[in-house]
């Protein structure tokens, strides 16, 4: 999937306090990992990513190998603008 750098971070922005933890949880990886996902350089997360960024207009450009991350995330985001 092929997505811009700054539509990641705005769905990073709208979710709620927590997120990234929860979706650690439910994928068993680390919280650092995801954080990293949506733009973070937390050095000491174990695990790939999976996302490469080509700068360029509106954030650049980021290819996404697996969306496991971002699919949990409009999980939580459904839900919220849900309730």
């Amino acid at each position: 999937m092929v997505i811009t750098f700054n539509e990641l971070r705005r769905i990073k922005d709208r979710l709620p306090s927590g997120s990234s933890q929860r979706i650690a949880e439910e994928l068993g990886i680390d919280v650092a990992t995801v954080r990293n996902y949506f733009g973070g350089k937390h050095y000491d997360a174990v695990g790939s990513i999976g996302i490469h960024i080509e700068k360029g207009p509106d954030g650049g450009v980021v290819t996404l190998d697996d969306t496991a991350i971002l699919d949990a995330a409009m999980r939580i985001l459904n839900v919220a603008t849900v309730n």
